[in-house]
């Protein structure tokens, strides 16, 4: 059980600050995954999906700090680029593979391949589609695999009175993109071949955010103005938590 006194981060925090201030594009995504998989039981060498990777600071820490055998899957970053990055901190190339797909087409990989799918900060991009779950992500997963999502989210939804707060920052349009846990809920529970373990909020939102608004860049710039206003009162991070049947 997770509790408010246990926020250490020792495998986020390995990494340097300047790097990852460099490399994330929202609230710390090495904390959230740190959080996500606490009480996670992967054995090292299982073959895991990052989706949504991004700049592959999560596919990093997935390697070197869980020693997964990680897929970098994201469809807007180079796997190139990705590929030097991981060559920068000494990470085998046999035990991360940046994979340039989108997510919300499928895989390209065989059927049962992976052991587990992690996904920070990206799932509510594609997972919002009530088939794509049952369609195009449960068939690449063993049975008895496990899928652990960190989800940008709302503490109650409310898109048809969006506090101005939010509004300081962000469009109706980029908002919908954000709900609460009863919203997944229903999406994701009448899915077939899956159980949902649980769902949480994220006990580390306000210090994930806290890491991402230090940041400089035009993005962490902007989402300042929200937060400031009163934003974190309306936001949350959801941990979902699934087992494939």
């Amino acid at each position: 059980m997770q509790s408010l006194e246990s926020h250490s981060f020792p495998k986020a925090n390995s990494f340097d600050t300047t790097l990852v201030r460099s490399k994330i594009m929202g609230p710390n995504p090495l904390k959230l995954c740190e959080e996500l998989l606490r009480d996670a039981d992967i054995p090292r060498g299982a073959s895991v999906c990052d989706l949504g990777s991004g700049t592959g600071i999560t596919s990093a820490l997935l390697a070197r700090e869980y020693g997964f055998n990680t897929y970098a899957v994201d469809l807007w970053s180079d796997p190139v680029e990705n590929r030097a990055f991981f060559d920068s901190l000494g990470i085998s190339p046999e035990t991360i593979h940046p994979v340039q797909a989108d997510a919300s087409q499928g895989l390209l990989f065989e059927h049962a391949f992976f052991d587990a799918v992690v996904s920070v900060d990206s799932y509510n991009y594609f997972g919002r589609d009530p088939r794509y779950l049952g369609e195009r992500l449960l068939p690449y997963v063993k049975q008895g695999g496990m899928l652990y999502l960190s989800i940008p989210g709302m503490v109650h939804d409310c898109h048809d009175n969006l506090p101005d707060c939010l509004l300081k920052s962000w469009t109706p349009e980029q908002l919908d993109y954000m709900h609460d846990i009863a919203w997944w809920h229903a999406m994701i529970e009448p899915t077939p071949g899956v159980e949902i373990v649980s769902m949480r909020p994220m006990l580390c939102t306000a210090e994930a955010w806290s890491d991402w608004l230090v940041c400089d860049n035009e993005y962490a710039a902007g989402d300042r103005a929200a937060v400031d206003a009163g934003a974190l009162d309306y936001l949350n991070t959801i941990a979902i938590e699934l087992r494939k049947l």
